[in-house]
């Protein structure tokens, strides 16, 4: 076999686009270059990896079983030239780091502050999305380390997860409309603002509702972060939040939610089979001495960190 790590990129680069044009585009080559090399990928292989489809292509059976493997080969190859150049001396690198929305906004600014301070020649690129999606790059290899809320279940036994903070979800308000700790039992009828689905600030909310037996009454749906807290700040209607989002904006109130409450575990998660870069390493450290030396804001708590 003559597989190349140019084939797989290649390969990757198409079933990203889901068509040659735009694929080879993004590449940077010719159509009929990129075409050529996916012939020869296939002929390697024995099975076609594409099957064309009214305005571009779709995988076939044998494309999906390899594209998750690519992903993971073109990762390893990057991470041993980083690996490499950092080794013989190159003060350069690159951190490729994921968070959710609402940790996006409140823990990871500090981070980058302090990192960046520390280790100027790193490239830093931040991805925010929700945890299923953050999980799903990084074991594809798309990310180097992710800050996710750690299921009940437990995450993707490809990936090590380790928790750092336990929150509690917040209700966020433009004013203190009630005297708190509020039930969820008590918003059966209260303006509620909804986050887009993928959220796990959606699913969280959904539950405590279902658990309740209560029946929300969304004034807005399908919301980023930012723009939910910017309809509460308009006093459109209120939102579960979690607490360190509220903390710095004098147009919201947070209100506590009586017992049981809304927790969350957040975790730093990196894939469990690969040993993060130097510079992915020097990015945990630099996380987990802020997570153990920040001032929490009430409702988010530390917990048992491995140095």
């Amino acid at each position: 076999m003559t597989m190349q790590i140019q084939h797989l990129r290649y390969f990757v680069a198409v079933a990203r686009a889901g068509h040659f044009t735009r694929a080879a585009a993004s590449l940077k080559v010719s159509q009929p270059t990129l075409s050529k090399q996916i012939h020869s990928l296939e002929d390697d292989l024995g099975a076609p990896l594409f099957r064309r489809e009214r305005g571009g292509v779709v995988l076939t059976p044998a494309g999906e079983v390899l594209l998750p493997v690519a992903r993971r080969i073109l990762a390893d190859a990057d991470t041993a030239r980083r690996e490499v150049a950092e080794l013989v001396g190159l003060r350069r690198g690159r951190v490729r780091l994921g968070a959710t929305p609402s940790l996006a906004a409140a823990l990871v600014p500090p981070v980058l502050r302090r990192f960046h301070g520390a280790h100027p020649g790193i490239e830093l690129h931040v991805e925010q999305s929700g945890s299923q999606d953050l999980v799903r790059h990084l074991v594809g290899g798309e990310l180097d380390l992710a800050l996710i809320i750690l299921p009940d279940q437990g995450t993707d036994p490809a990936l090590l997860a380790e928790p750092i903070l336990r929150e509690s979800l917040v209700l966020a308000s433009a004013r203190e409309e009630m005297p708190g700790p509020v039930r969820i039992t008590d918003l059966r009828d209260r303006p509620l603002l909804m986050f887009r689905t993928g959220y796990d600030l959606r699913d969280a909310t959904l539950a405590a509702f279902r658990r309740e037996g209560v029946e929300p009454s969304f004034v807005v749906e399908g919301g980023e972060m930012d723009t939910v807290l910017g309809f509460v700040e308009a006093g459109l209607g209120v939102a579960l939040v979690p607490g360190m989002v509220v903390v710095g904006r004098p147009g919201l109130h947070a209100t506590p939610l009586a017992p049981p409450g809304i927790r969350r575990t957040v975790a730093l998660a990196h894939r469990r089979e690969t040993p993060p870069t130097h510079a992915a390493a020097a990015m945990r450290a630099t996380l987990l001495d802020h997570v153990a030396e920040a001032s929490l804001p009430p409702g988010v708590e530390r917990s048992a960190l491995e140095r």
